[in-house]
């Protein structure tokens, strides 16, 4: 298969935003311990997961571009499905730990430096916002960039309770504000990495892709020239943007097979965006033993 993944075109928007990130990450913790803010570094534990992530979805794409071998033979797209279902599992685990750590801080009233809190979260806030914009188109077309782009997204979330933790604490002396923020920060990942792990789940499972209406297709290669029947029609993702579609088709006596795949293959990729499909084609006559063989 010579196709590149939707993911591929987008490696050096990824890089910029693994940089961005990084520097938030090393400056949240230097701030976060030196101002004892739970908030700051429960958000350097999401924005760790952010920084992981993206460093493993650069790792996918480069691994999802290498060639296919005999010993696998669609290659290496798969790379960065697991690449999604990794950030997910992680940022779970972050929020476990940032719930936990809010739940038990809830209950102390330690001291917090809020100018340093302010500033770095202020920052953030910008740099996280600069990082979404620049993955907010390619998100649409990657289950990995898609992964890497609701993590910057949530970390401006984050950021932003952290702000106005800081302004709270800094003009009522709420310190318990720190800790509300944290468990906020933990509450906004956990819908959206659900969402992720779950189409994650999809692709793997070789679930039927959303954007494919099985029937549709059905409908489409029947009303292909030459076409009689169809039966045995799947379709799945190998990775984002690359759907398969494979089916038995059984063509009329008389019928040109070149024709008829020709047709196929335009319908399929002009009407549902499928680029690589497999047809078997047979014969009436050959019917008999398919039903045999699928009964």
């Amino acid at each position: 298969m010579a196709h590149r993944s939707a993911a591929g075109g987008h490696r050096g928007r990824l890089a910029i935003v693994l940089g961005i990130s990084s520097a938030i990450l090393v400056a949240e913790v230097i701030v976060g311990v030196a101002a004892n803010s739970l908030a700051l570094l429960a958000d350097a534990g999401h924005v760790f997961a952010d920084v992981a992530g993206t460093a493993l979805a650069l790792t996918a794409i480069w691994l999802a571009a290498r060639p296919a071998t005999r010993a696998r033979s669609f290659g290496f797209y798969r790379f960065e499905i697991l690449a999604a279902v990794v950030n997910a599992l992680l940022l779970f685990a972050i929020a476990g730990y940032v719930l936990f750590e809010a739940w038990r801080r809830l209950f102390q009233s330690p001291a917090v430096e809020t100018g340093p809190m302010l500033v770095v979260a202020a920052t953030a806030l910008i740099a996280n916002g600069v990082a979404a914009w620049l993955l907010r188109a390619a998100q649409a077309e990657s289950l990995n960039l898609r992964g890497a782009y609701l993590e910057v997204l949530n970390d401006a979330f984050g950021s932003a309770a952290v702000l106005i933790a800081a302004l709270v604490i800094r003009f009522t002396g709420f310190v318990q504000a720190d800790a509300i923020a944290s468990g906020l920060i933990g509450l906004l990942i956990l819908p959206r990495t659900w969402g992720l792990l779950r189409e994650a789940v999809d692709v793997l499972l070789e679930a039927t892709p959303k954007d494919v209406d099985l029937a549709q297709v059905r409908e489409h290669i029947l009303e292909a020239p030459g076409v009689r029947d169809v039966h045995d029609l799947h379709a799945w993702t190998i990775t984002s943007g690359l759907n398969v579609v494979s089916a038995h088709v059984t063509i009329d006596e008389g019928a040109t097979p070149a024709e008829v795949l020709d047709a196929l293959c335009r319908c399929l990729a002009s009407q549902f965006d499928v680029e690589h499909s497999t047809f078997q084609l047979e014969t009436l006559d050959r019917r008999p033993f398919e039903e045999r063989a699928h009964p």
